[in-house]
């Protein structure tokens, strides 16, 4: 009989803070600059540089420490944690190991059988990022852009409490969710602001002791996190089905060909050699601060979908996206605050809104359109003022451009036409050119009709209303 294994996995989430400037510095965080304009002597680890804490880092830490049910640390401290690499200017990372700031909390995930599970979490800690090695094909070399070096990271050092890829995915969406509706980082894994390393193990059903487990590091999108753990998940059971040793290391996930490979052996706390940062004093949080974060915090996901039940009336489908992401959810709001019909405007979120997002390939805290404006547009629809196929067309440019879709209906003369005698005109156009189609509709081939309505609403270019063409035509053929 074969044996039974079970995953056990912890994952160590690195989230970029949404600062404009970095944790010790002044310099600043936004993505997207030209290498190495973005720094100074302190980020770059320069001698006599001194390090400055960044107050909203600390805020911003705690705020995700209270979301997460963690003790928030009266009393921290900052730890140097020495390694040596290209990209770590000062040859030691100013981190926190012996009193980071948030410790003992947890997450309740929603597991594949539709129950609740508590993912513990073991410790939230600041810290500084490294910078990032550039590696040129073309010259055989590497090169270093320090403009990362020193961006502000929260990390979240989890317990082993989840067993399979799908409790990993939904604690990492529940991470997301919580700190996206602080406004503590936009989480956008493709753009690295946020990271998940992967701490898994191996062990025969029933055993309580835990097998030796590897890291995975260059996990940056969810695909990549469920594959590399079914990948790892089969190379140790490999091993320890041949009698062979799973060895202790970090590891570099390939997502192209589906493995992993050793970067090198895993390093233990005293690897790094930590001790105090003696450049920085210990941080107190104060009874006052703790209160002022704490009673700031948001109307989280859970607390919002619930509220929309009772207040918006709209079904749970469209509650579940809507609230997926914060900036939807706020763009939702704030446009039925304004016109008054929260199911328009979530067939409108849920509608074109997505179908353009996928298109385009945009992130929902992306979205350029203002709530005013789509109030505005479901107003000049509920008028009759433009057609439904007008509208659709002035959204996608809303979409790229956030317009004005009054003005912009105005200046492209796209009002539908009201003009009994013009729309009389063109249909008796459209009924004689097309003989075969009003003869099959007066013998009874209803579907005939669509077709001539269909024809009249491209003549008029879509600015006439579908149900006044559908009257006339059927007024017009039966005389």
């Amino acid at each position: 009989m074969s044996k039974q294994y079970e995953t056990v996995i912890g994952l160590e989430v690195h989230v970029e803070l949404a600062t404009k400037t970095k944790i010790f510095c002044g310099c600043s965080t936004a993505f997207g600059a030209a290498p190495n304009t973005q720094t100074c002597p302190v980020c770059t680890g320069m001698p006599g540089s001194l390090p400055v804490l960044n107050r909203k880092v600390l805020e911003y830490a705690i705020a995700v420490g209270l979301a997460a049910n963690c003790e928030i640390t009266r009393y921290a401290k900052f730890d140097r944690k020495n390694y040596f690499y290209p990209d770590n200017p000062q040859n030691y990372q100013i981190s926190q190991l012996y009193l980071p700031i948030c410790r003992n909390g947890w997450v309740e995930i929603e597991t594949k059988k539709g129950g609740l599970k508590k993912v513990g979490i073991h410790e939230i800690h600041m810290e500084e990022d490294a910078g990032k090695l550039i590696h040129d094909e073309w010259e055989d070399c590497s090169l270093v852009d320090y403009n990362r070096s020193g961006v502000p990271l929260i990390e979240i050092v989890s317990e082993p409490d989840m067993r399979s890829a799908e409790e990993v995915i939904a604690y990492l969406e529940k991470l997301r969710l919580l700190i996206q509706y602080l406004g503590a980082s936009d989480c956008k894994l493709q753009e690295g602001s946020m990271r998940a390393d992967v701490n898994l193990s191996v062990r025969e059903v029933g055993t309580k002791q835990f097998g030796t487990r590897t890291e995975m590091k260059n996990l940056n999108s969810f695909k990549a996190i469920s594959r590399a753990i079914a990948g790892e998940t089969e190379r140790q059971i490999d091993l320890i089905e041949a009698g062979e040793r799973v060895i202790q290391e970090t590891r570099r996930w390939d997502d192209t060909q589906g493995e992993s490979y050793a970067m090198r052996s895993k390093e233990d706390a005293q690897d790094y050699r930590y001790f105090p940062d003696p450049d920085l004093v210990p941080v107190a949080v104060s009874d006052e601060m703790l209160e002022k974060i704490r009673a700031a915090q948001p109307e989280f996901r859970n607390e919002k979908m619930q509220r929309y039940r009772e207040e918006f009336g709209i079904p749970d489908y469209d509650i579940e996206i809507i609230t997926e992401s914060k900036h939807m959810a706020d763009l939702f709001e704030a446009a039925t605050a304004i016109c008054g019909q929260p199911k328009k405007v979530s067939n409108w979120l849920l509608g074109e809104t997505l179908r353009l997002m996928k298109e385009t390939e945009t992130d929902a805290q992306d979205l350029r359109f203002s709530p005013e404006h789509l109030a505005k547009l479901i107003w000049l629809a509920d008028k009759k003022l433009i057609t439904g196929s007008v509208a659709k067309e002035v959204f996608e440019v809303m979409f790229e451009e956030n317009v004005d879709p009054e003005r912009y209906v105005e200046e492209m003369g796209l009002k539908t036409v009201n003009d009994e005698g013009s729309l009389r005109k063109t249909i008796a156009e459209v009924i004689a050119a097309n003989p075969q189609s009003v003869a099959d509709y007066r013998s009874g081939k209803e579907k005939a009709i669509g077709f001539l309505v269909g024809q009249t609403m491209k003549a008029m270019k879509g600015k006439a209303d579908p149900a006044a063409v559908n009257q006339i035509l059927r007024e017009e053929i039966v005389k």
